[in-house]
C-alpha cells in the first residue's frame, strides 16, 4: 500500500518496498508543477522498517519535513529582502 497526499503545491507519494529478508525500505517523491514545468524529488531512505505502514510513514514525515524547510527558506527570504526596503 503506497500512499499520496496534496501539501499545498506538492504532490507527496510514499512506496515501500519489501525486501528479500522481508523488511522494508522507504522512498517518496515530492512533485511540484505541471506538464513542462514539472519538477519531482525521488528520495530513498536507508533505514529498514518491519512493516510497510511503519516505512511508508517514515517516508511521508521526512517529505512534511523537507516541505517545511522549504517553505521556512522561501519565508525567510522573502522577509529579508521585505526588511531591506
Amino acid at each position: 500500500m503506497d500512499t499520496a497526499l496534496q501539501v499545498g503545491k506538492y504532490l507527496v507519494s510514499s512506496h515501500a518496498r519489501r525486501n528479500d529478508d522481508g523488511h522494508y525500505t522507504a522512498s517518496v517523491s515530492i512533485r511540484s508543477g505541471h506538464g513542462s514545468m514539472a519538477h519531482d524529488r525521488v528520495l530513498r531512505f536507508v533505514p529498514v522498517f518491519d512493516t510497510q505502514d511503519r516505512a511508508n510513514r517514515f517516508a511521508i514525515s521526512q517529505a512534511l519535513t523537507w516541505i517545511g524547510a522549504r517553505a521556512s527558506a522561501t519565508a525567510s527570504s522573502h522577509l529579508s529582502t521585505i526588511t531591506r526596503n
